[in-house]
This record gives C-alpha cells, sequence and structure tokens, in this order.
C-alpha cells in the first residue's frame, strides 16, 4: 500500500467496490469508481458498461468522469479524488489527467495494462503538466478477488 491512504480513503473505496459488484451482475469486467468532491461530497458513482452498451470506452472511470462533470457544470474536476477498483489503463488515466481530477485512488493493480505505475507511469509522464496524485493498494485483495473470480468463471 502506497503512503497518504486514510480511513476515508477505505470508506470511498468499499463504494466503489459496491459499484464493482453491480458490474459483476450485469456480467460486465468487476470495476467500479466512485469521485468524491474536494469537500467530501460524492459527485458520481459507476461500473463498466462496455458489454452492456457494446462501447469499448464504456470503462467505470469514464463514465463517472462524465457524471461528475454533469453534477458540477463543468469538466475540470479540480480537487476532485477518483476511487477505482482497478488501476486505470491508458485510455482513463489520459481522461482523468485532462479532466483536473488531483488524485487517484486504486485498489488492484493492473500489470497488462495499468497506467498508474505497474505497466506504464502515465500520471509521472504527465505531471509537469497535469499532476495527479496516485495512492494504490487500498483494498487491493478485496478487489483482486472479484477480479480472480470473474476470470476463472470465463475460462
Amino acid at each position: 500500500m502506497f503512503p497518504g491512504v486514510s480511513a476515508t480513503h477505505s470508506t470511498h473505496m468499499r463504494a466503489a467496490l459496491a459499484e464493482a459488484r453491480v458490474a459483476l451482475a450485469a456480467g460486465e469486467v468487476p470495476v467500479g469508481a466512485v469521485i468524491v468532491s474536494a469537500q467530501g461530497d460524492v459527485l458520481a458513482r459507476a461500473h463498466n458498461l462496455r458489454e452492456t452498451r457494446t462501447d469499448p470506452t464504456a470503462h467505470a472511470e469514464i463514465l463517472a468522469l462524465r457524471e461528475a462533470g454533469r453534477q458540477v457544470g463543468n469538466w475540470r474536476l479540480t480537487g476532485a479524488t477518483l476511487y477505482v477498483t482497478l488501476e486505470p489503463c491508458p485510455m482513463c488515466a489520459a481522461a482523468i489527467a485532462l479532466a483536473r481530477v488531483q488524485r487517484v485512488v486504486f485498489a488492484a493493480q493492473d500489470p497488462r495494462l495499468g497506467a498508474a505505475g505497474s505497466r506504464l507511469q502515465m500520471f509521472a509522464e504527465l505531471a509537469g503538466e497535469w499532476p495527479v496524485d496516485v495512492i494504490g493498494g487500498v483494498l487491493e485483495e478485496e478487489a483482486s478477488t472479484l477480479l480472480k473470480d470473474f476470470f476463472a468463471g470465463r475460462r
């Protein structure tokens, strides 16, 4: 687990895990996301809907970013924290940085497509232009188990 993990991070990650379970029940890869404002208000909750929407961009993070933008009436989510059960992929990492999200807190690492340190260092690469703090490993075991069980059932 990275430094900076708090009880607040665990609470919001549990909400993201609840979204991941909704995705699982719908036959989607169990990834959930929650965006919280700098003031601590939940702006958006989302889960993967790629299969349901037949949309390759319908990742939990992208859907949550869209909803949070609608909620605040601005695409800039300055000061917000995005909680997600799986390390963001390159597409999501770029969208997160472009949305000016201040912090990403993720649960499970993604050695295949992770862009927050596992495979790529996109947030570090973009730090000069769009800094995003990253905290990983929050409730990692729970998120990893959901994902492993989902993919084991597919094999």
